[in-house]
């Protein structure tokens, strides 16, 4: 009796196996959709600084929820595979995908090393051009005199400006990392290398060699590349900071799963800063994503089709499923004939349930909140040492509320927005700063911005920019790119904003006024 069931859970891993080979086996073979044909499309990667959570962020979710017993309730199938995995296998597993993360943490700091590099050789070549003469032949130099001692004052002085302007617009935390080089600053910096460059050049032909002895000229001719570098700061800026702040176009941002939209006004703008900014604004503006709303739709139909039964009358050998799917079919035409009503009294329902909630969860508030003003009335009269930290006091009265704000957020949808820890610092939070129950209950009655939520919910690692121009063309009327995520996908298109036309018509100071003619007799 051991023996057979041996052999039949040798069998039935080996069935599993092979359906796995085969079902591989078609997905290798199956065309690709429509819409992953195009290829014209360019994706590029958006990624922030940090990527210590890269595996957490592209696990897929599990389909199926996880039993809270697994360890008590788990089988363990043994026997022989075709896809089966040694130590070794397993050891090596997480190599390959560690890789990757590492190049890009390098790639991230290779821009910042290299502006600390140039920024470093633009402070150090004047200081070189001033005391190379002085260490290879200072017997043979003129005295510097007061023309020459202002020029020191005045070099210094640049130089500290430069330091500090350069600080101020180029070292500065990335606000993301793009995925191609931003063609203004690579022009900047190579704008930079080639005046470097030329100074060198003629400072070595035309000093080292013939060793000059005028050291005045020597020091204005530091003092002139000081100047040129400042020019090019100048330059950096407008490029950088000026040139997108005129408004030229209008972007329309719309989240493809609930519709939401957005409309910014941005500048002359490279489309992958562009992308940027929409990212920064969807944060800030932008509710946050609940999924759970969005799958009612789902359900309902789901629920409709399971609990249809088609019966098969002519047996087994006749063509079952053709026709099962057609009776199905049948059935769903006829549902959506009533289906509205059914939508009509499933939502009159789901708010009643909404507002039942909401009102024992804002009887349940204010009395904590009267028991807690009780508290602090009584903390007056207690010594110093003995007062209620808010922290503590949080967590004395959210019992009494626990039950109503999770019936509430079961209720609407909320559950996965909102921890036990996050809701107890709000408490603490509102009852540190004197706050009505009304300011405290306003982050749970209505939903705000995604940034409002905990990390947990929002902090997404990559954005992918979806583009069929380049990413480093600038914007132009009609561009459309996409920001996808995991979940969903943001759809921003380009409008140009209308050249104004605004005429003027002179209007005579005395074309509005008028002469009021009264009648000599009057009566009496």
């Amino acid at each position: 009796m051991d023996t057979d069931s041996v052999h039949s859970g040798q069998s039935h891993q080996s069935r599993g196996s092979n359906r796995h080979s085969e079902r591989s086996s078609r997905e290798r073979h199956k065309p690709r959709s429509r819409d992953g044909s195009n290829r014209s499309d360019k994706n590029v990667t958006i990624s922030t600084t940090s990527a210590h959570t890269a595996g957490a962020e592209q696990t897929p979710p599990t389909t199926e929820p996880q039993d809270d017993n697994w360890a008590e309730t788990t089988t363990a199938v043994t026997g022989t595979s075709d896809h089966s995995l040694s130590q070794e296998d397993l050891a090596g597993f997480g190599k390959d995908s560690e890789a990757p993360v590492q190049r890009q943490s390098w790639l991230a700091f290779l821009p910042l090393a290299l502006t600390l590099l140039l920024g470093v050789l633009v402070l150090v070549t004047p200081l070189a051009f001033l005391l190379l003469p002085q260490l290879l032949w200072p017997e043979r130099l003129q005295a510097c005199g007061t023309a020459c001692e202002g020029l020191f004052l005045s070099l210094a002085f640049k130089l500290l400006i430069l330091l500090l302007a350069g600080w101020a617009v180029f070292l500065r935390r990335p606000r993301a990392a793009l995925p191609r080089l931003a063609i203004f600053k690579a022009l900047l910096a190579l704008l930079t290398l080639l005046l470097l460059l030329s100074y060198w050049l003629f400072f070595g032909v035309r000093i080292l060699d013939s060793q000059d002895e005028n050291y005045q000229g020597i020091v204005q001719f530091a003092v002139s590349l000081v100047d040129a570098l400042l020019f090019t700061h100048y330059l950096a800026v407008v490029l950088l900071e000026v040139r997108h702040l005129q408004p030229c176009f209008c972007l329309c941002v719309i989240r493809s799963t609930d519709g939401e939209r957005r409309h910014y006004n941005l500048g002359q703008l490279s489309i992958q800063r562009a992308a940027v900014v929409v990212l920064e604004q969807y944060y800030k503006d932008f509710s946050v994503h609940n999924a759970a709303l969005l799958t009612a739709a789902k359900s309902r139909t789901a629920k409709h089709l399971a609990a249809l039964k088609v019966y098969n009358v002519d047996g087994p050998g006749s063509d079952g499923g053709a026709s099962q799917s057609r009776a199905k079919m049948a059935a769903a035409a006829r549902h959506k004939d009533t289906s509205h009503s059914e939508l009509y009294y499933e939502e009159a329902d789901h708010e009643r349930r909404v507002r039942k909630r909401r009102a024992r969860l804002v009887v349940a508030v204010e009395e904590a909140f009267t028991h807690v003003q009780r508290l602090q009335e009584e903390e007056k009269k207690k010594p110093p040492g003995d007062v209620m930290d808010p922290r503590e006091a949080a967590q004395a009265i959210f019992p009494s509320m626990a039950r109503a704000l999770q019936k509430y957020l079961r209720t609407t949808r909320q559950q996965h927005c909102h921890t036990m820890d996050s809701i107890q610092t709000h408490l603490a939070f509102c009852i540190t700063n004197n706050m009505t129950p009304k300011a405290f209950l306003e982050s749970y009655l209505s939903s705000g911005p995604t940034l409002q939520y905990g990390r947990e919910c929002w902090q997404a690692l990559q954005w992918t920019l979806v583009s069929e121009a380049a990413v480093t063309s600038p914007l132009r009327d009609g561009t459309e790119f996409q920001l996808k995520n995991a979940d969903f996908s943001l759809v921003v298109s380009t409008k140009s904003i209308p050249h104004l036309k605004i005429s003027e018509v002179y209007v005579h100071p005395k074309s509005h006024k008028f002469v009021l003619l009264l009648q000599s007799e009057t009566s009496v």
